[in-house]
């Protein structure tokens, strides 16, 4: 007895109990609390005390979510460690979230990893419903991302793109990794659009380099399951060491940041026009004093993370979804080349003003984002009080995820819902777009919180996949085969990266130059 005493008097022995106390407390408590306050919680499994449901998550989380709404229904509730989450798998539940109760979701929980990277949560994503993010979704909606600036900065998105057919065209024997150069063409252009005029040559094309690492790290960790998330007591241990990793990555794109606005300070007084660029517009927002919210340097470092981040992975991902659907069934490609021919010719290169005439690639990207919605659980919302969704309460705090992914294969919505079939938006009837009006299709959400890069994300997406399969047919190497899984993270990839072998397709060799 002496001897089992000792060992539960030990330090470690002590502090394990006392983690153990605290967890209880926590887990009684809270449930007291949810069965006084939420009598009519949606259905879900059961977990295990204090764990709740997190050991049995499915590391999928979109495609296991779809698969416990068969069970429990459109509206399921689980007990993620100290958190409770809720999951919206129909179209009309996901109507009265974000469309009928828009402001009480309008919120966001902000993950342990998402307020590190995104400077304690003061970018567009993460930041509260408020005075604050209005301002900031004003200036880069209209302002920065606005059909005015993105038309004033075409010659960007045409030199990159002249710049990657050139590059896919020498590269062509040894196959060309799709998703990886389309993202290096986007990475190119956001930083062009951002700071251009600042950065130049070598600087450049090595910070493009970086952050390409660095970005497939970070939305690797951003969909990562965190303990620090399902109980925020054990956050300042980060016993996954997650946060401890978005430090690192962290730090080496503030130190970057850092680097472009101090060259920027060292250009003010110089009227190039040509070196104007979306910084610049920035720092001169900065120093204006007679605003209401003002725009500080966190504000503006968060939306050039915003920038980079939110917008390469995502892009990058569907055209390479796109090219690998095509690839899979040829007389689509072959109907998106036949329309490419008609519209643009054999003996021109696609323009930007050719694309309100492509209807059918249209219905092809369309397609693409039902069945890899590049989110596939959006970024989940958070109610400001406690709402009734579908007959049941969701509690204040809890974290909502809109599982668009499965409404989009919802086959009581869409006939033959895993089959890519683009026909299905060229029907008279078909009136889908990206506005998030129509709840049997948002792949870009809907209401307050809808992506603020949707029509930068249309440009590029339309203009890079129109270019490609214009300009090159597409084979896998021998003895290769197509696979069309998906790896789940915040943004959905395919499981194995796209590499395929281009066969230029225009006769003039002056067209890849």
């Amino acid at each position: 007895m002496a001897e089992l005493w000792s060992e539960l008097s030990s330090p470690a022995s002590l502090f394990a109990f006392s983690l153990a106390a605290i967890f209880i407390v926590l887990y009684l408590g809270l449930l007291g609390r949810w069965k006084r306050g939420c009598s009519r919680l949606p259905p879900g499994p059961r977990g295990v005390p204090l764990l709740g449901y997190l050991p049995f998550l499915d590391p999928e989380l979109h495609s296991g979510f779809a698969d416990l709404a068969k069970t429990y229904g459109p509206i399921l509730a689980l007990k993620l460690g100290n958190k409770l989450g809720v999951v919206i798998s129909s179209a009309a539940l996901a109507r009265e979230v974000l469309r009928e109760n828009d402001v009480t979701f309008a919120n966001r929980d902000v993950p342990a990893a998402a307020r590190v990277i995104a400077y304690g949560g003061s970018d567009i994503a993460w930041s509260p419903y408020g005075p604050e993010w209005r301002m900031l979704r004003k200036v880069c909606v209209r302002e920065m991302l606005g059909n005015a600036s993105l038309e004033a900065v075409y010659y960007l998105r045409r030199r990159e793109m002249r710049a990657t057919v050139s590059h896919i065209r020498s590269a062509a024997a040894a196959g060309v990794n799709v998703g990886e150069q389309m993202f290096l063409n986007i990475m190119n252009v956001i930083t062009g659009m951002m700071w251009g005029g600042t950065v130049k040559g070598e600087a450049r094309t090595s910070i493009g380099s970086e952050f390409r690492q660095v970005v497939g790290e970070i939305t690797e960790l951003l969909g990562k399951p965190n303990l620090s998330d399902f109980f925020p007591v054990l956050a300042k241990l980060d016993l996954q060491g997650v946060q401890r990793q978005m430090n690192g990555l962290f730090r080496r794109f503030d130190g970057i940041f850092n680097s472009i606005i101090e060259q920027r300070l060292k250009m003010d007084g110089e009227e190039d026009k040509k070196s104007r660029d979306f910084l610049q517009f920035m720092m001169k927002l900065k120093n204006e004093e007679d605003q209401k919210t003002p725009f500080t340097i966190v504000h503006l470092k968060s939306l050039l993370m915003d920038m980079v981040v939110g917008g390469t992975d995502t892009t990058s991902n569907t055209i390479e979804w796109a090219i690998a659907h095509m690839m899979e069934k040829p007389e689509v490609m072959k109907k998106a080349q036949e329309e490419l021919d008609r519209v643009v010719g054999r003996e021109n290169i696609v323009e930007e003003s050719h694309i309100s005439k492509l209807h059918y690639l249209d219905a092809v990207a369309k397609e693409v984002l039902r069945l890899h919605p590049a989110l596939p659980l959006l970024v989940p919302h958070c109610p400001s009080q406690s709402c009734v969704v579908g007959g049941y309460t969701v509690p204040e705090g809890a974290r909502v995820f809109v599982n668009v992914w499965a409404i989009h294969r919802d086959p009581s919505i869409w006939p033959n819902p895993l089959e890519f079939d683009p026909e299905r938006f060229t029907q008279p009837s078909a009136k889908w777009d990206y506005s998030g009006n129509d709840f049997h299709y948002f792949p870009f959400g809907s209401g307050r919180r809808i992506c603020a890069g949707i029509a930068m994300a249309e440009r590029m997406l339309m203009y890079a996949l129109a270019t490609l399969v214009h300009s090159f047919d597409w084979s896998l190497p021998p003895g290769e085969k197509l696979d069309l899984s998906e790896k789940f993270g915040i943004v959905v990839k395919k499981a194995t990266p796209l590499v395929a072998i281009p066969t230029p397709r225009l006769s003039n060799p002056e067209l890849y130059l």
